[in-house]
């Protein structure tokens, strides 16, 4: 298989100091941004920032946090977990990661979806009953921005567009665009059509289990006639020096994320043996870098991956130990995974 390209994701979740006291949301941010910059240091592909509008994750502005980076690394490429394009205007997506990718000299990247959290829908005057509707229209005006030509095109929400040039050019000709897929068909397909590539979000359960979301990828591209496309994966993990120590640092925070998001929609508390299930048999990448870089390789060739993101952060854990998983992700598991898929 081609060189599998590792990169990590953030939410920007707010997170605690030593004495388990919330930080602020400015403070979060800097962390972010050494973050990143961190990870670029240690030979990380890319760097992936959420977009949320709630208290427990400190950015709503990834392109402003990525801009930031852009300026103290040289390297990792700079994009989105993800942007929701659903109430956000795509010419202005464009517009802003276009910028980006001036700034950063072509390595930008934005990775669409409709955002598995809903309180942006509200803040900026959309209606929940339009959430379908809303992304497949957006999408659409989004992929003619993409051909970098005048647009002539017209939807339900908002005023047409008539030979309307966009702007800042990429030098390239074409900013890199993914798709996030939860795991519908009808994403699937979406993708497809679209001729953006797409980005399995695998957040529990065996890897496996999304092998029939591939075949019907490559299976529509075949029939829609469009080239074979790049496919990613994104899924939770964490990384210290024994199996103990992750699962033990990770398990608190876990829960305390796991337990807030479950509270909202009905979910019961998460269970330690749960956790540890998830870890041994699902998609919870945890554990010490031989047996997470076994984990990623294992799943990059069950499911031919041309890209796998670790979700390297969960829930409040201290800054200190994120920076330390990411200098073991780079230091230790990519350089494991490539010579085991090698």
């Amino acid at each position: 298989m081609a060189l599998l390209e590792l990169g990590l994701d953030t939410f920007g979740d707010v997170t605690v100091d030593h004495n388990g006291e919330r930080l602020s949301d400015a403070q979060v941010i800097r962390n972010t941004i050494a973050q990143a910059v961190r990870a670029d240091s240690v030979g990380v592909d890319f760097i992936g920032i959420g977009e949320h509008h709630r208290n427990d994750f400190a950015i709503s502005a990834p392109d402003m946090v990525l801009a930031a980076v852009a300026g103290q690394t040289a390297r990792i490429r700079l994009g989105t977990a993800v942007t929701v394009l659903s109430s956000d205007d795509p010419i202005r997506v464009f517009e802003r990661f276009s910028t980006l990718d001036a700034a950063s000299s072509g390595r930008a990247e934005v990775i669409l979806g409709r955002g598995s959290f809903t309180e942006s829908f509200p803040l900026f005057g959309f209606d929940l009953a339009d959430y379908e509707t809303l992304f497949t229209e957006k999408l659409d005006l989004f992929v003619k921005a993409l051909r970098e030509q005048p647009i002539t095109w017209s939807g339900s929400y908002r005023t047409p567009l008539v030979d309307q040039d966009v702007f800042p050019k990429t030098e390239s000709g074409r900013l890199k665009a993914w798709i996030g897929v939860g795991g519908s068909p009808e994403s699937v397909v979406r993708s497809v059509r679209s001729g953006i590539p797409m980005m399995l979000a695998i957040i529990g359960g065996d890897p496996r289990r999304f092998l029939p979301y591939v075949e019907l990828y490559k299976r529509a591209a075949d029939q829609l006639g469009v080239p074979p496309m790049p496919l990613g994966a994104h899924s939770p993990g964490h990384i210290a020096a024994t199996d103990d120590q992750a699962r033990e640092e990770l398990w608190p925070h876990f829960k305390a994320n796991r337990d807030r998001i479950g509270a909202e929609r009905g979910w019961p508390p998460v269970t330690e043996s749960e956790y540890l299930n998830e870890i041994e048999l699902g998609s919870l990448y945890v554990g010490s870098p031989e047996t997470v870089a076994q984990r990623i390789a294992a799943t990059a060739q069950a499911l031919g991956l041309d890209r796998f993101d670790l979700k390297y952060a969960s829930g409040p854990m201290p800054h200190e130990q994120l920076m330390a998983s990411i200098e073991l992700y780079g230091t230790r598991v990519i350089p494991r995974v490539r010579e085991l898929l090698a």
